[in-house]
């Protein structure tokens, strides 16, 4: 009975222990799902919140960037004296644009002369001993023995005698045979190079010469001498180079984006470091057909007088290119402002009002753009704070409180000056405005001092965007009513606490009469 007692004891209490464990499995069952259905509850309470997926919640994709909105403004005269405005004229001009880059000094090659000898023989004297010397035409160089110019001109001595002594020969066909022969000899001598006073000489001396001076073909500097005594020479050895450096190329590297403005015959000029303040002329006189794939560049030829002889070969000097551009519609550099991948000009229509226009600039000539397309002749351009009104531009475009008058306005737009014009005054209750509902009030008055009756009042909040705390811009605008006597009321709402950027705007007719600009700190949180 004993034994029977204790087994139902054991038996209740393993199956109450059975019956807890399976209590606790089921309740942590359902506390993960709880878990899981989370997120997608959360996901499912924002209207904006896109489906989960059966794998996993995908992250909305980022909108591609986009360039900012601009829209035209009115700004004071105030204003563009404080700023800086000032401004240009698109106008038609003869354009010359200028080309800079860098270029070493190298001799002429036509004017190399290379100094050589057309038979063999031994070099007996050297007049011109060192590279550089400097030269004139026929100025003797060096001597030379050779026993077949000795011996030719023994041969030419001996038909010259032949010649006077059967010149008076009856026999048919002697003294033409002497005459021939004496020719024949002295085409020899002129082929091999002997000077005409070296003939003449032989001619009056009736002597052969042993040696032979050898002259300068040229005027100019040995820049390679390969002639020393007691040397034997063979037809066709260099003796001597001779460079006229009376001209002298300039050999320029220009980038390829640059070759389509450059043309042969196009001025240029040079500048050297040794000659600070002198210009050196010239001309394009080749284009290399070649680009270097390393540099990127191309190689301009420029021809340079050089009577003076300051410019010595390998200098290192500065290249300046005149490219000749033809009459091209132009405006001032400063005028056009690089807003990301745009280009925008600011076109002035007088009375303050700017409008951006975005343009096609072609290439830069000196201090001016070519513009190739959104501008045309006579119109008046910002060319001094454009950030500061493309600033403003983006300002007015998202916060809409834009109301510009229409184009060629011209006085009325001048009315879009409160400082000093329509005077306006703002208040809001509570002062410092609070997360939620406010009320906004504004006073208008003329600048007599009357009351201005009959305009359209509006307040815009803004708060640009946060993104790293993810959150959106924010605006709201509340319209105020006419209370009279120039005061404007009515509520509007902040959607939270923080700063944001206020603009009050008056308009009537259609024009805007009065604007303010200003920041304040709302209080609270979020609504």
């Amino acid at each position: 009975m004993r034994y029977r007692t204790a087994f139902f004891i054991a038996l209740g209490t393993t199956v109450l222990l059975a019956g807890a464990l399976v209590i606790l499995w089921l309740d942590t069952q359902g506390m993960r799902s709880r878990i899981l259905r989370a997120p997608n509850q959360a996901l499912a309470s924002s209207p904006n919140a896109p489906m989960p997926s059966n794998s996993a919640v995908q992250a909305p994709e980022p909108s591609p960037s986009a360039e900012p909105k601009l829209v035209p403004i009115t700004l004071t005269p105030q204003r563009m004296q404080s700023i800086g405005v000032k401004t240009g004229v698109v106008e038609y001009k003869q354009v010359h644009d200028e080309i800079r880059t860098t270029g070493n000094v190298e001799p002429d090659e036509k004017r190399l002369a290379e100094v050589q000898v057309r038979f063999a023989g031994w070099i007996q004297k050297v007049y011109v001993d060192t590279t550089f010397q400097k030269v004139s035409k026929g100025q003797p160089l060096l001597t030379i023995y050779s026993p077949e110019l000795v011996a030719t001109e023994n041969e030419y001595l001996l038909a010259r005698q032949n010649r006077e002594f059967l010149a008076k020969s009856t026999v048919p066909g002697v003294a033409s045979g002497a005459g021939n022969l004496l020719s024949s000899a002295t085409e020899r001598l002129k082929q091999w190079g002997v000077p005409e006073r070296e003939i003449e000489e032989l001619e009056q001396s009736g002597k052969a010469k042993r040696e032979l001076e050898i002259d300068s073909p040229v005027s100019g500097f040995i820049t390679e001498r390969n002639a020393f005594p007691n040397m034997y020479v063979q037809p066709g050895t260099k003796l001597y180079f001779v460079a006229d450096l009376s001209a002298v190329w300039v050999y320029a590297q220009v980038f390829q984006n640059d070759l389509g403005r450059i043309r042969v015959g196009d001025a240029a000029s040079i500048t050297v470091d040794s000659y600070p303040g002198r210009t050196f002329p010239g001309r394009v006189s080749f284009i290399w057909p070649q680009i270097d794939q390393a540099t990127r560049t191309a190689k301009v030829r420029l021809e340079i007088p050089n009577p003076e002889m300051k410019l010595s070969l390998g200098m290192f000097v500065s290249v300046k290119l005149n490219a000749e551009l033809g009459r091209q519609l132009v405006i001032p550099a400063t005028g056009v402002f690089q807003s990301g991948t745009r280009q925008i000009a600011f076109v002035d229509h007088g009375g303050g009002y700017f409008e951006p226009r975005e343009i096609e600039s072609g290439a830069r000539a000196g201090d001016d753009f070519v513009v190739m397309n959104g501008l045309k002749a006579g119109e008046h351009i910002v060319t001094s704070a454009n950030f500061l009104i493309d600033s403003e531009s983006q300002l007015q475009a998202a916060m809409g409180s834009f109301a510009p008058p229409p184009p060629g306005a011209g006085a009325a737009s001048a009315m879009n000056a409160p400082q000093g014009r329509v005077s306006l005054d703002y208040s809001s209750n509570p002062p410092t405005p609070k997360s939620g509902t406010n009320t906004f009030r504004v006073k208008l008055t003329s600048p007599d001092g009357m009351p201005i009756t009959g305009a359209q009042v509006t307040v815009t909040f803004f708060m640009p965007a946060m993104p790293a705390m993810g959150m959106a811009a924010m605006r709201t605008v509340a319209t105020l009513n006419e209370k009279g006597g120039g005061i404007y009321e009515g509520p509007g709402q902040v959607q939270m606490g923080g700063n944001w950027q206020v603009t009050v705007l008056a308009t009537k007719n259609g024009q805007t009469i009065a604007q303010k600009q200003f920041n304040v700190t709302a209080e609270g949180g979020m609504q």
